[in-house]
């Protein structure tokens, strides 16, 4: 297995690279790269070219990114929650911490697509001293999200500096990191990092997988190193029109996933980013997704299904409607074979 610096040092960056790897038209290329950027690493290169298009969609550049009239810059309104630079604090007991601008792999869906992969997200030693003055002073921030880009693409030794600046503050209780490297770069998981990550406890990671094409042995490594580890693992997967959009393919994906010892966390609906208008699903299409899933897999393979909300109101979980009428005293409501059901409300 190739060194994950030499993945990164080899990935496709712009037009020509993709003209020759996938016959991609250059011109149409540039146009796209030149305002949202582009890192397709030579492992998912491979994948792409034994799996299609579910995985090529992630990945390549499409002209519908320009042209998507709905979508915003900042959909979760994240500029607006930021008290100092690259820290959003959206809920009472939690904050984003954003501590990298690069991902191995720039997802076209991407809800930061107005940041990462450029000079939009820097993080400075000046931003994190910022940063933990904020959180010193801010005692009922109890949990730390470090996400980016993805703090992975960090060297060891940065990541662990963070992690134990972090650690210092007592009332940080729990930190989480979100990576989709076990995805896209797993080679980047490797013993000596999980070693590092151990000494962080309690610590979690979330990851990102989309689709059953993506659950390879080099991910499976890298889950398994993770969860030897010690770190509980859980899956964010966006719902994503021509990638994953049917019960079959995410169920077959959330029991993949739990093979891998990762729990399929959320199933989020797409937000509103600019330029992404062509991935999002109607709504009716998730929760329908969920009637299916509910009840024919297992409890420990549904995640939740979400949305989060414009302007930064939070996620919202969306359930399917199994309740038919509350009166005299019962609720009646249909099981997920759709037959009715009551049980006493009181």
């Amino acid at each position: 297995m190739t060194s994950w610096q030499e993945e990164l040092k080899n990935a496709i960056t712009n037009s020509a690279g993709l003209a020759c790897a996938l016959g991609y038209d250059p011109a149409a290329a540039e146009a796209i790269i030149a305002r949202y950027p582009m890192r397709i690493t030579p492992y998912y290169l491979e994948l792409i070219k034994k799996a299609g298009e579910p995985l090529r969609r992630q990945a390549v550049p499409d002209l519908r990114e320009l042209e998507d009239p709905v979508g915003m810059e900042d959909p979760l309104g994240e500029e607006n929650l930021s008290p100092v630079p690259n820290l959003v604090h959206k809920y009472p007991d939690r904050v984003l911490l954003l501590v990298s601008g690069q991902c191995a792999m720039y997802c076209r869906f991407c809800t930061r697509k107005r940041k990462v992969g450029g000079e939009a997200l820097r993080f400075s030693e000046e931003h994190f001293v910022a940063a933990l003055d904020y959180l010193r002073n801010t005692p009922s921030v109890r949990e730390v999200l470090i996400s980016g880009g993805d703090p992975l693409l960090l060297a060891d030794e940065r990541l662990e500096d963070i992690l134990r600046r972090l650690r210092e503050i007592k009332s940080i209780e729990i930190i989480r990191i979100g990576t989709r490297t076990p995805c896209t770069l797993p080679m980047r998981i490797t013993p000596k990092l999980c070693a590092m990550l151990r000494q962080f406890h309690p610590l979690y990671i979330n990851t990102h997988f989309n689709h059953p094409a993506e659950l390879t042995k080099e991910a499976e490594r890298a889950c398994t190193l993770l969860a030897d580890a010690g770190i509980p693992l859980g899956c964010q997967t966006v719902l994503l029109k021509g990638v994953n959009d049917s019960a079959e393919v995410l169920g077959k994906l959330f029991c993949g996933l739990l093979r891998l010892r990762v729990k399929p966390y959320y199933l989020m609906q797409a937000d509103l980013t600019k330029g992404t208008g062509h991935f999002r699903t109607p709504i009716k299409a998730g929760l329908e997704i969920m009637r299916q899933l509910i009840g024919t897999v297992s409890g420990m393979a549904v995640p939740k299904f979400v949305l989060d909300a414009p302007s930064g109101k939070g996620k919202i979980p969306l359930t399917p409607d199994y309740i038919t009428a509350m009166q005299e005293g019962r609720l009646e409501f249909v099981n997920f074979q759709g037959l009715p059901c009551s049980y006493p409300l009181e």
